[in-house]
């Protein structure tokens, strides 16, 4: 690929994009309360950003049930899927492309932000000793605050989290958005069940691996039955080490899953890079292996700027690169890659909750 190939078109299913910028899907913890709703303030951030090739919102929880951080949107009531579509609706105004990650957080969470003070749940019952769930205490002070015992999630109530996986799609579909986004990545439920050291279970979802990766694959196989494969890529972590991942078949269930996702005909699949929370780079040979296994667009996630970014598409084992906290300082990210400007520094005090103040406000050029 020439080095101006991040600035082309690309398209994902039967949707063109733009260009190969992704805006990848950053926590910012500022939706309404109660209820959890998008507003207006969220419509213009994201609206600010659309000239990424697409935007992928921020993690958003398919149930109550599914949420470990207060202040984050949901996609399971109609004033959330309302605020969503004024989102949507902003963000392709402006010409731009979007997609909803569908996110259940697992055991990463605190009775403080469950329904009726209820335990978190996840595939076995062990606690991520070493993670935070962010809460709202009864005094209304934010903090960090340890994440609670799990307890094990039955098998009957499986089929349940598949349902609200759907419901969830369904709605994303009705707000506007052009895919959805499972994710199935940095510690949540989905990996949570992937990972050797956090899925001890005996049935048919624990053990080896296909049956590890058997909700994840019910949860795409029953998401492109409702809103077609066209519209759905997928989220994955290997080498993941954050949130008390331990998993020794990491690659290998990467590579398992690729060949699935074929099957099923994901659109894309997004790739988080593991540098940042500690764990063991990817290699070129997994790369390489990957692009093999699965044929649908690769993206990838991990501090990419735009030399880096052009050098992985000249690789060939990515079509597409995913910028993270360059977007939220710069919602010109675009404009200034391509022209080769500074850029915003982004103010860390002001990545979680909050007004428009380090949100909104960020200068563009001119």
């Amino acid at each position: 690929m020439s080095a101006d190939q991040l600035f082309t078109p690309i398209t994902i299913g039967k949707t063109t994009l733009a260009n190969r910028m992704v805006m990848a899907p950053l926590t910012r913890s500022r939706a309404s309360q109660p209820g959890d709703v998008p507003t207006e303030m969220n419509a213009v951030y994201y609206a600010q950003r659309a000239s990424a090739g697409l935007i992928i919102s921020e993690a958003t929880n398919i149930t109550n049930q599914g949420k470990g951080y207060s202040l984050t949107p949901g996609i399971y009531t109609d004033a959330q899927e309302a605020g969503w579509k004024k989102v949507v609706d902003a963000v392709h105004a402006k010409g731009g492309k979007m997609s909803l990650q569908l996110w259940h957080v697992g055991r990463i969470s605190n009775r403080l932000v469950q329904e009726n003070g209820a335990a978190p749940v996840a595939p076995s019952a062990i606690q991520a000793v070493k993670s935070t769930s962010f809460v709202i205490l009864p005094d209304g002070t934010p903090t960090r605050a340890p994440c609670d015992a799990p307890r094990a999630l039955e098998t009957a109530e499986l089929p349940g989290i598949v349902a609200d996986y759907v419901a969830a799609a369904e709605r994303a579909m009705r707000a506007g958005f052009d895919f959805v986004e499972i994710h199935a990545a940095n510690g949540y439920l989905l990996q949570q069940f992937l990972a050797t050291g956090s899925n001890r279970r005996t049935d048919q979802y624990g053990g080896n691996m296909e049956n590890r990766a058997r909700l994840l694959l019910e949860v795409i196989d029953a998401v492109v039955a409702k809103i077609g494969a066209d519209k759905v890529g997928v989220r994955l972590s290997p080498n993941f080490i954050a949130h008390d991942i331990v998993d020794d078949e990491s690659e290998a269930m990467a590579m398992y899953l690729a060949v699935e996702f074929n099957r099923a005909g994901v659109a894309y699949l997004h790739i988080a890079e593991p540098d940042w929370a500690g764990g063991q780079p990817l290699s070129d040979t997994f790369r390489t292996n990957l692009r093999q296994q699965y044929q649908g667009v690769i993206m990838t996630c991990g501090g990419y700027d735009a030399q880096t970014a052009d050098a992985r598409l000249a690789s060939g084992t990515a079509d597409a690169i995913a910028f993270g906290r360059p977007f939220i300082a710069n919602p010109d990210l675009v404009a200034r890659y391509q022209q080769g400007a500074a850029l915003n520094a982004p103010d860390q005090a002001t990545f979680y909750g909050g007004n428009e103040v380090g949100y909104s406000d960020y200068p563009v050029l001119g």
